[in-house]
């Protein structure tokens, strides 16, 4: 590694990790294609390809972005995915990082769009997804475990990530509160000299490569820089908001394309704790307020979306192309709804660049400052409660066709309906967990093998 960064800052055509842009991505589009389950299975598709596989950035690095991307509205996943392109590549690798990421989910939910408006039927196609989402489930159940494993390190780490655990499952505690109470938790243990909140170092036998190079020289795109900020902000604020006010001033309000950008222009800077948190608003008000899209749609939306690669929140492109298909304002019926689910997924992910473009150089600072590390640590630990809450979330989705809310008592969760078990993916799921955990088999392997056995199991009339 070390003569391949020589010879490349030498020629000065390649960073000084030595990863070319073609080789990162590859990667990424690797990643792209993988990108099933949620953010839980996202995130492990990226732990295991980019820590794991590759070594390209420590643990202790990729929870540090994590947890900055958790704390931000829209897709954490994305967004992380956004952050590790830029430290590898500057903002062109951000951008092809995070772009692609949702790539694949925009063609295959425009294509199922299309099938729905015109048939108003993609069972089929959504069986096709069957045999994958069981194997996410185990590569979910795997990545809580790696990272659980690497995290929760002592037992106040435990404790922090099973009491987050139990306050969003089973209370529905808002996520910003349970990430302030624990950055609050570790950085008063901090203060108090506790070792239990040191940061997390790297684990790995050699030093991942991201790690390496800002070990022996920061770059310069990493260093915070106020004029530079601010050049960037205005810039990622403009590709975002000049669209909707032009919109705005040439429609009217009242025209679908401008309610379409103002509402998730909105949504995108409210959607604290991923896509989960704020599904039920986008719900109400499409159905109710709007009018966009009947309940039943909406589920059918999400249905797309959980079955396809990239963010859960790519239901609003749905959405906005049912919303634009009923509305066309003069155009034919397909090429609104087109634009109009466009349009949604424009507004809805510009933002997430504009967050780590300008925040992340800040976030990258922070990791030498010791008063922070214990509060960090502490967000790790309650960060991995959450994602065993999404794992949790994706796994009674995926395993019960039913599910019934409870409440009383302080209580706010949805619990399985047990006739409702779903016994061709319950047994797919603890094949795939046995071929992962059991006989270490590649993720591509299970995934391939998962999807061939859920079209058979179609085939033959099983599901």
């Amino acid at each position: 590694m070390t003569d391949v960064a020589t010879t490349a800052k030498a020629r000065g055509h390649e960073p000084a990790h030595g990863i070319s842009f073609n080789e990162a991505l590859l990667v990424w589009i690797r990643v792209a294609i993988l990108s099933f389950g949620g953010p839980a299975g996202q995130i492990a598709v990226m732990h295991r390809i980019l820590v794991e596989e590759k070594n390209w950035i420590s643990e202790g690095r990729f929870l540090h972005a994590l947890n900055y991307c958790m704390l931000l509205p829209g897709p954490e996943a994305q967004q992380l995915a956004t952050y590790i392109g830029w430290l590898l590549h500057r903002t062109l690798g951000g951008i092809v990082a995070g772009g692609l990421f949702i790539l694949p989910g925009i063609f295959a939910i425009m294509g199922l769009s299309y099938i729905y408006a015109a048939y108003g039927n993609v069972g089929f196609v959504e069986a096709l997804f069957f045999g994958l989402k069981a194997a996410v489930l185990a590569i979910v159940i795997q990545a809580v475990v790696r990272v659980g494993k690497r995290a929760l390190r002592n037992r106040v780490m435990i404790a922090l990530a099973a009491i987050a655990f139990v306050a969003i499952f089973f209370f529905a505690v808002p996520f910003p509160l349970i990430i302030g109470a624990a950055a609050v938790t570790g950085l008063v243990g901090a203060r108090l000299g506790r070792s239990e909140f040191a940061a997390i170092e790297h684990g790995g036998k050699n030093s991942a490569v991201i790690d390496s190079m800002l070990g022996e020289a920061v770059p310069d795109h990493v260093r915070p820089n106020a004029s530079r900020t601010l050049r960037v902000g205005s810039i990622w604020l403009a590709l975002w908001l000049v669209p909707v006010f032009a919109l705005l001033i040439a429609l009217g309000p009242g025209d679908v394309f401008t309610q379409i950008a103002i509402f998730f222009s909105k949504m995108a800077m409210v959607t604290f704790g991923g896509a989960y948190a704020v599904l039920a608003y986008v719900a109400q008000q499409a159905a109710d307020y709007y009018h966009w899209v009947s309940p039943r749609e909406m589920l059918d939306g999400l249905g797309m979306a959980e079955t396809t690669p990239g963010p859960l929140i790519m239901v609003v492109q749905f959405v906005g192309f049912m919303a634009a298909f009923r509305e066309a304002s003069g155009l034919s019926p397909m090429l609104a709804a087109t634009l109009g689910g466009l349009l949604a997924t424009w507004v809805t992910f510009t933002p997430c660049f504009l967050w780590i473009f300008v925040g992340a150089p800040y976030i990258e600072a922070l990791r030498g400052n010791k008063a922070l590390a214990g509060a960090l640590s502490a967000i790790t630990a309650a960060v991995v409660g959450v994602i065993l809450n999404l794992s949790i979330w994706f796994a009674l989705h995926t395993l019960f066709r039913q599910t019934f809310p409870v409440h009383g008592l302080g209580l706010s969760f949805d619990a399985p309906v047990p006739a409702s078990l779903d016994w061709p993916a319950l047994a797919l799921s603890i094949a795939a967990a046995i071929a992962i955990f059991r006989f270490n088999a590649g993720m591509l392997s299970v995934l391939a093998a998962s999807c061939i056995t859920g079209v058979l199991l179609r085939l033959v009339g099983i599901i």
